[in-house]
């Protein structure tokens, strides 16, 4: 018996120290910390490939842009420092709640400041009802409830996320502008603030290449591009920030990049089947609940993860089958020519439209210009999808956008990308072609709208050639770089001069309400 169970310690002991070499080495491979507990968010689902040297060539590049500046990665951020031991407790504890309650509040967004007015009593809201710890709010301008919320200032989180003195992802910035310099400002949601375990976002790439193209070609002028995204922002939520933190920069051009957060299919369906069929026939992601847990933890569950979706969706490489539902396309809408106007245009694009004129007008009042980006979705009809290295983007597109056709989302992706460029046109604005210059490849998109890491920065070497062509012709003609502005700027940011604070979120039933607390005024 005792030689029995010094065996089995023995094979226990084998396996163990086997397990911990091979999660080792799993996560020295897959470039994650290989000493930390709780893994950095899997943001590509399979294990990926990076396939942009294969597309490399297809992007056309101007004059003064060589290929090989598109292997030079960008300076590490001197902003980004040791993330404080209590955010690293209180981020154990939320990923801890999150996965016994499944609330859609997720520990990234405890790491946020967010609009007291937005919050208002916050166990009036599902949201944020009954959360582990309390929230940090800011006193929005004028009381309004836009932007839902802000990164933290000067900060490094948990998801390795750097903010910088406007709490904008990004290197250091100051607020007055510097002689001689052009300010480019892109704005947006998740495609363009990234994913937070990215080490760059898409506009410090353009940034750093652009910065590269003026030591070679214009070292007498520096450009700084600064990114005032984050997720979930929809355009009414976007011109709130360009109007309450952005335009007081002073910026000589912003890019708007957004098209998936109001994409929305439902106005313009017909005789889809009723709730409960589709809730039957949605297909499931075949990913077991002990095996998404450990994801969390292990990079071995990882590629196990990836290779469940070889038995499970073999047959899921291909577009699962969707009801017969109908179209209805608006009437006396020209699809291949909208018209602006229209009463009814579908994806809220009436909405879209209305935002994107207040842009206009906020950016008006400083003298600054306006972009416009085109939108890419990777759908197309008839498209093969890998279920192992692109089972996420499998995922999205079949389950999670369920029961819509892949050929109906790329149909709609077109038509508001027409709209955008003619907006654009009709408008005078510079219109930037993400869609129609960005190579299609499976591989360089997380899910249906976000880029992988690599995906993102051929995303931001298409979006670079097209901007130096603006900044040229600007110099050319003499408007850019502009004078210092008169008055003097000043040091400080007008929309971060009141810091945030903490509030309280116990929801207990019965308990009685402090509202000086909740109301969005400081007490």
């Amino acid at each position: 018996m005792r030689k029995l169970l010094t065996n089995g310690l023995v094979l226990v002991v084998t396996v163990a120290l086997g397990l911990v070499v091979a999660e080792t080495a799993t996560r020295i491979a897959d470039d994650l910390p290989v000493f930390e507990t709780d893994l950095p968010p899997s943001y590509g689902g399979g294990l990926g490939r990076d396939t942009t040297p294969e597309h490399l060539d297809e992007v056309a590049r101007v004059e003064g842009v060589p290929r090989e500046w598109f292997f030079v990665r960008p300076p590490p951020l001197p902003n980004r420092h040791a993330v404080p031991e209590q955010w690293k407790a209180l981020n154990q504890v939320m990923v801890e709640w999150s996965r016994k309650t499944g609330s859609p509040f997720r520990p990234v967004d405890m790491f946020k400041d967010w609009n007291a007015a937005f919050v208002g009593n916050p166990c009036d809201k599902e949201f944020f009802a009954n959360l582990p710890a309390g929230l940090s709010v800011f006193e929005p301008i004028e009381g309004e409830a836009n932007p839902p919320y802000r990164f933290p200032i000067n900060a490094t989180t948990p998801e390795r996320l750097v903010t910088n003195e406007f709490g904008w992802r990004g290197p250091p910035v100051q607020f007055a502008r510097s002689p001689r310099s052009i300010r480019i400002v892109f704005v947006g949601a998740s495609t363009v603030a990234n994913p937070h375990t990215f080490p760059y976002s898409m506009p410090e790439w353009v940034g750093h290449w652009l910065n590269m193209w003026t030591a070679a070609r214009r070292p007498d002028i520096r450009i700084e591009v600064m990114n005032a995204a984050r997720e979930s922002l929809n355009s009414t939520s976007i011109e709130a920030v360009v109007r309450q933190e952005v335009a007081p920069v002073r910026p000589d051009l912003v890019v708007y990049s957004e098209g998936g957060n109001q994409f929305e299919l439902d106005s313009i369906v017909r005789n889809m089947p009723s709730a409960a069929t589709l809730a039957q026939a949605r297909p499931v992601d075949g990913l077991t609940g002990w095996l998404r847990a450990a994801s969390r933890y292990s990079a071995l569950a990882r590629r196990v993860q990836s290779a469940v979706g070889l038995a499970g969706l073999a047959e899921g490489a291909r577009e699962v089958p969707k009801p017969n539902y109908e179209i209805h396309w608006p009437l006396g809408l020209d699809e291949s020519d909208p018209d602006l106007a229209y009463p009814d245009l579908p994806l809220s694009l009436n909405v879209i439209q209305r935002d994107l004129d207040r842009i206009r007008a906020d950016l008006a009042a400083v003298d600054s210009e306006f972009a416009i980006t085109s939108f890419i979705w990777a759908v197309k009809d008839g498209m093969i999808v890998d279920p192992i290295r692109n089972k996420v983007l499998w995922e999205d597109l079949n389950v999670r956008r369920y029961p819509y056709r892949y050929r109906d989302l790329e149909r709609l992706a077109a038509f508001q990308n027409r709209l955008l460029a003619k907006y654009a046109a009709t408008h005078g604005l510079p219109f930037i072609d993400v869609a129609g210059r960005m190579p299609f490849d499976s591989d360089l998109f997380a899910d249906a709208v976000h880029e992988t890491e690599s995906g993102g920065q051929l995303k931001a070497w298409v979006i670079l050639q097209q901007l130096v062509q603006i900044i040229e012709q600007r110099l050319a003609s003499g408007v850019w770089p502009k004078p210092l502005p008169v008055p003097p700027m000043g040091d400080v940011h007008p929309a971060f001069v009141k810091k945030p604070w903490h509030i309280p979120v116990d929801c207990k039933p019965g308990k009685p309400v402090d509202s000086a607390k909740t109301s969005g005024i400081k007490p």
